[in-house]
């Protein structure tokens, strides 16, 4: 089997199916860590990376725009991890994009405005999430007029100048495509155009105003999405939202209903009528309470499963046996030597693979606290407890 057949196979919760060995990212200060600790700089990256920085690995979606996040090679290389997980390369987002600029430089920090529009101050070496400051829409005269220059289709300057060839790749590829990702949910891309305290109070006081950004932006995919379809087969749909923390989610049951599963049917209706058959929720934090909503709105897997949030995949398991389940493994304990890392995966793994339609890796981007001795040791068993329950990687 190849990557993408191996993929495939595990979210079918095909029997006896070796999942990809994959991990998701990196902090950027990890990847340099590792470089000091006797990781081969082989490739490296096309300019140094930032302490905060993500870098992907194979099983992240990450690498295309609007995000367009670095691979860190060099792991994936040394450690013989499975090829990458890619997404079609679209800008599925504002476009043109804003011209990313420094406003303000105040020393350690910088007034920064992306390409997305969002003016926040940032650190100069992303050590710390940024203070946003403002955002591209903060009234309906601001959406109107963001729709009308930055949510048209416009598919031959949304897509790379040389899609022909890459369809032709496309069409001969062993490894599994994605389409969608960030910023692309219905609270994740409110809450890059509002902000997240814009939004909340707008679930209250300009619902028309949410119900038309959700119902022009399901009509703007639909369309883009629909066009890129008709050339390229793809395995899977991601759809970022980010909308938890630690204590649960940020919005109500009956306010996801409301605002989010309406517009989440009529995409995965969609796209699944145009052949996709996995759609892919990436938010952080306990998602406990959201989870059979995703399933309802027809979404099949959910990832990164934060345990420091209090999500046990193990429990999630139990409770949803063909929830398609990605990551899941303490970061927290990986860092803490050998014997936590033991502890960690012996009691998850081998009952995830058991019970099929699981990934394993960890439950975010791997930390710079995670010596590069402990990360090889962590990948080392992660191969072992999977050769022993799923076989070799060569069958």
């Amino acid at each position: 089997m190849n990557v993408r057949e191996r993929f495939l196979a595990t979210l079918a919760f095909e029997p006896g199916v070796r999942p990809p060995l994959w991990e998701f990212a990196y902090w950027g200060g990890t990847i340099e860590r590792w470089y000091g600790e006797g990781l081969p700089r082989r490739k490296g990256f096309a300019r140094p990376l930032t302490f905060g920085e993500p870098a992907t690995g194979p099983g992240a979606y990450w690498g295309c725009p609007p995000l367009a996040a670095p691979r860190a090679e060099d792991v994936s290389t040394c450690l013989g991890l499975d090829g990458d997980y890619q997404c079609v390369p679209l800008e599925n987002w504002v476009f043109p994009p804003f011209k990313e600029e420094i406003l303000a430089d105040e020393g350690d920090n910088v007034i920064f405005r992306d390409k997305q529009g969002v003016v926040m101050r940032k650190r100069k070496d992303d050590a710390s999430r940024p203070g946003y400051l403002s955002w591209p829409v903060s009234n309906r005269r601001d959406w109107e007029q963001l729709k009308e220059e930055r949510f048209q289709v416009q598919l031959t300057e949304r897509l790379p100048s040389n899609w022909k060839t890459l369809v032709d790749e496309y069409k001969r590829r062993d490894y599994p495509m994605a389409l969608g990702g960030f910023p692309g949910g219905y609270f994740g891309s409110l809450r890059y155009l509002m902000g997240e305290m814009r939004l909340l109070t707008a679930y209250y006081d300009e619902p028309d105003l949410v119900h038309d950004i959700a119902d022009s932006l399901t009509d703007f995919w639909i369309e883009l999405y629909g066009a890129v379809l008709q050339d390229v087969q793809v395995d899977t749909f991601e759809i970022w939202e980010d909308m938890c923390y630690k204590a649960g989610p940020l919005i109500s049951p009956a306010t996801f209903r409301e605002f989010m599963s309406p517009y989440y049917e009529r995409l995965i209706g969609f796209l699944r009528q145009n052949g996709i058959r996995n759609f892919i929720v990436d938010t952080d934090g306990d998602c406990t309470k959201l989870i059979p909503l995703f399933l309802e709105a027809g979404v099949t897997a959910l990832l990164p499963f934060e345990v420091q949030a209090g999500m046990d995949i193990r429990e999630v398991r139990r409770e949803y046996p063909r929830l398609q389940i990605l990551g899941g493994l303490d970061k927290r304990r990986i860092a803490e030597g050998k014997a936590a890392i033991e502890a960690e995966l012996r009691g998850k793994v081998p009952f995830m693979l058991k019970h099929g339609g699981y990934v394993p890796y960890m439950d975010h981007l791997v930390p710079p606290e995670v010596s590069w001795e402990d990360f090889r040791y962590y990948r080392q068993l992660i191969a072992e407890l999977v050769e022993e329950h799923c076989g070799p990687a060569a069958d």
